[in-house]
């Protein structure tokens, strides 16, 4: 080790233990999370491993965040699988690929700051949503039976599910594996901090298929290939199939969704540190070259994770290296301990996904998010319900024109005072008069009495639309040329309107 001026020598060496301790507390929390998702996604699990190496070696080293792990995550786990029983497995990477190319192009035009206006209530649906479909998903490995097809069917599948294990001895007890490993991973982290430094996950995924082993349960079990086996690189048939407009859909929900999940997890891992912060656009690009790179490999997509992200930060990180190193370790265990993977049953990793999307779900913040705005959970509703009835990008758009339908119609609050004296009718209106308020301000002027004096006080205003301007000046010129009772109109400050001031006698 170089010899550094003024005792530096102890902090590097404190630096590099914490990073060595760290990347092996994330790799153990990335190992089977990234084994369990590349078997929800319907790929082989290697490619898991794959994308999780690229994500720690690669991007890992790249400017950006200096704390968040990048791997393959639950959120996307339900898109991929959609991709992959449309498009096909062959085309995976070529999707991949020109995702990651989108990224890299949207932060290098500096567009990363943008994927954090949007609407909190709208990425809470969308996680709830990933969450559900996960849950039906997973439900069915769980009983070690195939998915019945869509996400709606998997769901309305899921009670002739319990019928048929109901009555399956061989149902059952794959059941009862994945049961005792959400228990496990559940009752984990009620146990005390010094124990909980190694993650539940892990220890529930060891626990478990360690029993079954020993008793010799019947159970289907992991298939793992070999890493050089699974590298399949798109061929020139797969990237002319970018031209199809369904393909092109499908990638840019993959850029745009690993994009979100990605920022909004760098957002919520600066706040777990006192460290630097996330450069956006950086970090962006940072995902972007990776996805580039599991395109070409021909691997699962990659986005920042939270749950490694933060397991990375508690196990006290100081640099880059801890991030590094995990995938290090990755590309160890797959190059030389791959038959252990075929020891853990299909069921107990389906355990830690349903674990992983109830997280997802968070019925918790469901109900916060009702105490405290309704409207907002109802725009949350709406994305969830859209996911599930429609796709992924689909339904998040959805969920985004309803928050701005809900955002537009908070802007347009309208308050409306009427006092009536013996020569007049005085009629306020305060707060922003847009052509959401329109019919509601003109059934207010219809129903004045016709042959009193209006004086019509608009300057608590802080908006007046061209709609609602146009509808009080039609509304006025009408009672003068019908000679109905005198109108006079006090206007708001110019700046809140969009024509000069007029009055009306």
């Amino acid at each position: 080790m170089p010899a550094y001026p003024h005792g530096l020598n102890k902090l590097v060496r404190t630096n590099l233990y914490r990073d060595i301790g760290a990347s092996l507390v994330v790799f153990l929390v990335a190992l089977p999370l990234c084994i369990g998702i590349a078997i929800a996604s319907g790929v082989p699990a290697e490619l898991g491993v794959l994308t999780g190496i690229v994500g720690g070696l690669l991007v890992g080293a790249l400017p950006g965040s200096s704390f968040q792990v990048s791997g393959p995550a639950a959120g996307l786990t339900v898109l991929v699988y959609e991709a992959v029983t449309e498009h096909g497995a062959e085309t995976l990477g070529v999707i991949v690929l020109a995702a990651g190319v989108l990224q890299v192009l949207l932060g290098a035009a500096r567009l990363g700051r943008w994927f954090q206006a949007i609407s909190l209530a709208v990425v809470q649906g969308m996680l709830a949503g990933i969450g559900l479909l996960l849950i039906a998903g997973q439900a069915y490995a769980l009983a070690d039976r195939k998915p019945a097809g869509t996400a709606t069917e998997n769901l309305l599948g899921l009670p002739g599910l319990a019928a048929d294990v109901a009555r399956s001895g061989a149902g059952l007890t794959a059941v009862g594996l994945g049961v005792l490993t959400i228990a496990l991973i559940v009752l984990w982290a009620k146990t005390p901090r010094p124990l909980r430094t190694l993650p539940g996950p892990l220890v529930a995924v060891v626990a478990v298929s360690v029993l079954a082993v020993v008793a010799g349960v019947d159970a289907q079990r992991l298939e793992v290939g070999t890493l050089t086996a699974a590298i399949k690189p798109p061929g020139l048939d797969e990237l002319g199939r970018l031209l199809d407009p369904a393909m092109v859909g499908t990638v840019l929900a993959f850029a745009l969704i690993a994009s979100a999940e990605s920022l909004f997890s760098a957002a919520a891992v600066d706040r777990m540190h006192s460290g630097p912060r996330t450069r956006y656009n950086a970090e962006l690009v940072a995902q972007g070259v990776g996805n580039s790179v599991c395109g070409l490999l021909g691997a699962l997509p990659m986005t920042a994770v939270i749950v490694r992200s933060a397991a990375n930060v508690h196990a006290g990180a100081r640099t880059k290296l801890s991030r590094v190193l995990h995938g290090g370790w990755l590309l160890a265990f797959a190059l030389f301990l791959p038959g252990v993977l075929e020891l853990i049953p299909v069921a107990v990793l389906a355990g830690v996904l349903i674990h992983s999307g109830w997280k997802l779900l968070s019925p918790q913040q469901v109900a916060w998010l009702w105490r405290q705005d309704r409207r907002e959970a109802l725009v949350m509703a709406v994305t969830t319900a859209a996911i599930v009835a429609t796709n992924l990008l689909e339904g998040v758009l959805i969920g985004m024109v309803a928050a701005v339908v809900k955002c537009a119609w908070d802007v347009s609050h309208l308050k409306v005072s009427e006092e009536r004296r013996d020569d007049r009718i005085e009629l306020r209106l305060a707060g922003n008069a847009t052509f959401l308020r329109l019919p509601r301000i003109v059934e207010i002027l219809d129903a004045l009495p016709a042959t009193q004096r209006v004086e019509l006080d608009l300057s608590g205003l802080r908006h007046l639309d061209h709609a609602c301007l146009s509808a009080v000046e039609s509304w006025a010129e009408q009672r003068r040329a019908m000679s109905l009772g005198e109108v006079r109109i006090q206007l708001p400050p110019a700046d809140s309107r969009p024509v000069p001031e007029r009055e009306y006698a």
